[in-house]
């Protein structure tokens, strides 16, 4: 009886080890290949999270690019231009990434995405604040390109004085980090299209300041207001507070990595299909879906000549001097 009562006490340990060993694998299994625990539960389509897809991406040509020897950055980024920028009250979208592997770490932060332009009486591909409808890769069309790129060199520009108090003026310098794209986003660097602080000198004119190491042979110097524009729309380029700015240029200054930047006009031409098998449809932000209706990808060749011919028809005027400050 005692030998029968241990036989059976040992098979039934030995099926609680095979459940827990199944359970686990298949805990296992669904885990995307490779993705550690930790950053699948960042995983998501709230606001904050990463959706799979764009983590898959983003993720596949980090690991390519650490393979090719071409980045030792311990970090990559990620930006998913299909959720809203804005969610409204003062609250901006979550929607660009940075990704740290070694020190688990993973932070979701506001940015821009590119304005479009409308060419009153020929096209309009502009966008909206929110979610951007139109994408597109052409010259001096100012939209967003998906894709996958490389962070370059760093650029400091001084771009005018600004008030700060009282009598008290600074120089407004902003650090411009350049992308180099690959496939549709390959004229990245033409384009210039990179990453920067979302500020902008508004309402420039001259004012006298001969001691000034950035006076002009007149003495005058550019000055403005300063804005910023973290809740608003780029030029294209990828833009960040001025807070996130700091962070993420000196994690890439003199140390490139990587950033993926969904859709591509692959995943724009596939959102109206319906997928053979599963019946579902290609990711896409389903708030700013319902909002846009469908998005569109305007490639180069289609959109460059007709960018060219709206400036043929539409001369830009003369240059205009900036005019003398108030009071100067």
């Amino acid at each position: 009886m005692r030998l029968r009562s241990v036989l059976l006490g040992v098979v039934a340990s030995l099926l609680l080890v095979v459940i827990a060993l199944t359970v686990s694998a298949r805990s296992f299994a669904a885990l995307p290949s490779g993705v550690p625990a930790w950053l699948q539960a960042h995983v998501g389509d709230s606001d904050g999270q990463i959706s799979q897809v764009v983590l898959e991406r983003a993720r596949a040509l980090y690991l390519k690019k650490v393979a090719q020897g071409a980045v030792k950055n311990p970090c990559y980024f990620a930006m998913d231009a299909t959720r809203p920028g804005d969610l409204g009250n003062g609250v901006l979208g979550r929607r660009y990434y940075v990704i740290c592997e070694a020190s688990q770490s993973f932070r979701a932060i506001s940015s821009g995405h590119g304005g479009g332009r409308n060419l009153k009486g020929t096209v309009d591909f502009s966008n909206g604040r929110r979610c951007s409808k139109n994408f597109g890769n052409a010259m001096d069309s100012e939209l967003t390109a998906g894709g996958a790129y490389m962070t370059r060199e760093a650029k400091t520009s001084f771009k005018g004085f600004y008030r700060t108090g009282a009598k008290q003026d600074a120089a407004f310098l902003r650090t411009f980090i350049q992308f180099d794209g690959e496939g549709e986003a390959a004229n990245a660097r033409q384009r210039v299209i990179g990453g920067h602080a979302a500020q902008v000198l508004r309402g420039m004119c001259l004012r006298k300041n001969p001691d000034s190491s950035y006076a002009d042979h007149d003495g005058f110097v550019p000055f403005g207001k300063l804005v910023e524009y973290a809740g608003g729309r780029s030029n294209g380029c990828t833009s960040w507070s001025p807070a996130d700015a700091q962070q993420i240029i000196s994690m890439v200054k003199d140390n490139p990595t990587t950033l993926y930047i969904y859709p591509e006009s692959r995943d724009i031409a596939a959102v109206a299909a319906i997928r053979s098998q599963s019946g579902g449809r290609p990711y896409w932000n389903a708030s700013c879906l319902k909002e846009i209706g469908a998005p569109k990808f305007w490639p180069r060749k289609t959109l460059e000549p007709m960018i060219a011919q709206y400036k043929k028809d539409h001369p830009a005027p003369p240059p205009q001097p900036l005019p003398i400050c108030k009071g100067s």
